[in-house]
């Protein structure tokens, strides 16, 4: 237990410092905006190409793992979405917010950083395949849902629609870093020297920027108000997500642990801050969704603890389904 304490203190502290220096300092949350275009566009890019430059190439085309992976958060997304819409009476657009708020894990900031401080770098093909995936899968359903709900005031046919999704699916930088990672990997092109080194500053300030970075953001959206259905997405996000893709992993098997160990953990991460964007983007359940990125936050230190415990100590076997 001391071990795994001492893997994830350091890491949610980082969370913690940026709330408490966020609270004391009172600056407003634009000021933030240049440590997230440097986090989003410069360093975790770099983090990402760093580790799968020199990845072996058989590695990176394990299509069972996204295949489990990602099917299993689609399985989550349709869950919240049915009981939101059951709830809602109907509402579209709502239920598609709650939904990516129990399905849409934070693995972009924390999932890089705790899986390779949980398991090495070889958890960083199964973070970047599971990062690409599931993140196009994201950028794909809330465009979708909110033009079938009507709450899309562009008004766009679907080409235009279509468009958006893939440039906003290639143009993303993280996916982009790990297009240009693979492809080094495929020609074993490694940098020069003083780019390598630049590279490496770069990619080992990643994690302490974005977990700073998160925990500002998290104090300066206040909760204000708990959403009656946050019992379902905590349970679902924190509990029901790691589960599903835990079973769908074991069941298709064949996989090195930690790769099933990855899988598991970045499923179990937090609603993502991308979610209060998109809430803020459409106009729907903006500060209710704010409130589920704090509480499934504040709720992981718990579950994702529990969870580093049990795969550290046996209690969760790799391979449910010899």
């Amino acid at each position: 237990m001391a071990n795994v304490i001492g893997l994830v203190l350091p890491f949610f502290g980082l969370i913690l410092l940026g709330f408490v220096t966020a609270r004391i300092t009172r600056q407003p949350l634009d000021a933030l905006g240049w440590m997230n275009t440097f986090i989003i566009y410069v360093a975790l890019p770099a983090l990402f190409f760093n580790l799968l430059s020199r990845t072996p190439v058989e590695q990176l085309a394990q299509w069972r793992f996204v295949l489990g992976a990602t099917f299993g958060t689609y399985i989550v997304f349709s869950l919240m979405f049915v009981i939101a819409v059951l709830r809602s009476g109907g509402d579209v657009a709502e239920s598609t917010v709650k939904a990516l708020a129990a399905a849409y894990g934070n693995i972009g900031y924390m999932g890089p950083g705790l899986a390779l401080l949980a398991f090495g770098e070889d958890a960083v093909v199964p973070v970047a395949l599971v990062f690409c995936f599931d993140n196009t899968l994201h950028f794909v359903m809330a465009p979708l849902m909110m033009a079938l709900s009507g709450r899309d005031a562009s008004h766009q046919s679907p080409l235009q629609l279509a468009f958006g999704v893939v440039k906003r699916v290639f143009t993303h930088p993280f996916i982009l870093s790990t297009i240009v990672g693979v492809g080094a990997a495929v020609v074993s092109f490694q940098p020069p020297a003083a780019i390598q080194t630049l590279l490496n500053y770069l990619a080992n300030a990643a994690a302490p920027c974005a977990l700073f970075a998160m925990g500002v953001t998290l104090a300066l959206r206040p909760l204000r108000r708990v959403p009656s259905d946050m019992v379902f997405i905590v349970a679902i996000k924190l509990a029901v997500h790691p589960i599903i893709v835990y079973l769908l992993l074991s069941w298709i098997g064949n996989f090195p642990p930690i790769w099933v160990y990855s899988g598991v953990l970045l499923a179990a991460l937090p609603t993502a801050t991308n979610v209060f964007v998109i809430a803020q983007q459409y106009g729907v359940w903006v500060e209710r969704a704010s409130a589920s990125v704090l509480i499934t936050t504040t709720a992981s230190v718990a579950t994702v603890t529990a969870l580093l415990f049990a795969m550290t100590n046996g209690w969760l076997p790799p391979d449910l389904f010899p």
